[in-house]
């Protein structure tokens, strides 16, 4: 039966290529995935496939019944984009201006679009029932799967699995971590309110850019001083905006960043410490603060037996030349929500060509991958759906 299906995956590969690129042309961006949700859709009809719409937002739920009775498994892909320009030099470059899938969603959707259309071809072989999750908005929060969950997407279903495509590490290696894999991604924002004035005249004035300045360095303490140093942290400010003409000193300055934890603890402890910080600054400088801390995605956490299971059958596969335990990852992902739910495991796959040196990062204007690696994803997410049937 697994060889069956690795000969039907093959022979659809060229399809899989296909899919991937169409949709690379016409991306969408998180929650605004309209055309995507109803190509995803009519696929699926196409096939004959049982599909379900709009499930919390623009997701998509498929099911194949097997025709006879076992457990129930689930196989997950997002196909969301980013508010990127495409500057890749080639055919299927993004048609959309400042919008591109940057990140490999666009693989993960023609994986398991192509991989259901060979498992509903050999459901009568079938035991059990394999649900097919095309989830929406991973890349903005509060993501598109809490919502999909709140919509029953997992109803009855024992155990999920999941990939991402990795362009920064080789084809044919999958990379598995048991316990967290990626870190609680969470946003916080500081608007800092002074007085402005001419900037010949600063003793007039409460500087609010001297103040963000001070901020953005006394909260660098944080992760150093204020840590366990036992437990990863990362505390980044990605924007600090205060604009005005060149002899003026700002009224105001707002500073926008990101928290990355792996325990609960430290999370609420830093959001703590960075009010604490603000505070104590802005009261030194008379100066008056707005605070607001965003917990995004929680950790991504791998139940053991499952990613077991995962590595073991990842072993096994042709194409697959390494399979190594990876160091947990600072990025997020809502994958994490389908694991606080059921087991399951969470993993990537390798999708850096053999003749790139230095691939673009994910999330870069360049960003691409090598397809081959979606067909090793849906044959390691398609044998793994097959072997957990029958446990």
């Amino acid at each position: 039966m697994i060889e069956k299906l690795y000969e039907r995956l093959e022979a659809h590969y060229d399809e899989m290529v296909a899919i991937r690129r169409y949709l690379h042309q016409h991306p969408e961006l998180s929650f605004q995935e309209y055309n995507t949700a109803t190509y995803i859709a009519n696929y699926y009809k196409a096939l004959g496939i049982p599909v379900r719409e709009r499930v919390g937002g623009n997701g998509v739920v498929a099911k194949i019944v097997g025709t006879r009775p076992g457990k129930t498994v689930a196989l997950r892909a997002d196909f969301d984009a980013l508010p990127i320009q495409d500057e890749k030099d080639v055919p299927y470059k993004s048609t959309v201006p400042g919008v591109m899938h940057a990140c490999g969603h666009d693989g993960h959707t023609a994986t398991l679009l192509v991989l259901a259309k060979v498992l509903y071809d050999m459901k009568d072989e079938l035991s059990g029932t394999i649900v097919l999750i095309h989830q929406h908005a991973e890349e903005y929060a509060p993501g598109g799967a809490i919502a999909m969950i709140e919509d029953g997407c997992l109803d009855g279903v024992d155990a999920i699995f999941g990939t991402h495509l990795w362009a920064t590490e080789p084809t044919g290696t999958i990379q598995y971590r048991t316990g967290p894999i990626m870190a609680a991604a969470d946003r916080f924002e500081i608007t800092i309110q002074g007085a402005g004035g001419h900037g010949a005249q600063p003793h007039k004035t409460k500087d609010a850019i001297v103040v963000a300045a001070q901020l953005v360095l006394a909260l660098q303490q944080i992760v150093s001083r204020r840590v366990n140093p036992l437990q990863p942290a990362v505390v980044s400010i990605g924007s600090f905006l205060a604009d005005n003409a060149f002899n003026v000193i700002a009224d105001t300055a707002k500073l926008v960043g990101t928290v990355r934890t792996f325990d609960e603890t430290v999370r609420d402890e830093i959001a703590q410490e960075i009010g604490k910080i603000t505070n104590g600054i802005c009261l030194a400088a008379d100066c008056s603060y707005e605070y607001t801390y965003t917990k995004g995605y929680p950790p991504v956490v791998n139940h053991v037996e499952e990613t077991n299971f995962i590595v073991d059958i990842a072993k096994q596969l042709p194409e697959v030349t390494v399979v190594e335990e990876t160091e947990p990852h600072m990025g997020g992902e809502d994958f994490a929500y389908y694991l606080q739910n059921v087991k399951g495991s969470f993993f990537f796959t390798g999708a850096k060509a053999a003749d790139i040196t230095n691939p673009y990062p994910h999330h870069h204007p360049k960003f691409d991958f090598d397809e081959k690696a979606m067909l090793i994803a849906a044959k390691l997410l398609g044998t793994a759906a097959l072997h957990y049937l029958k446990k």
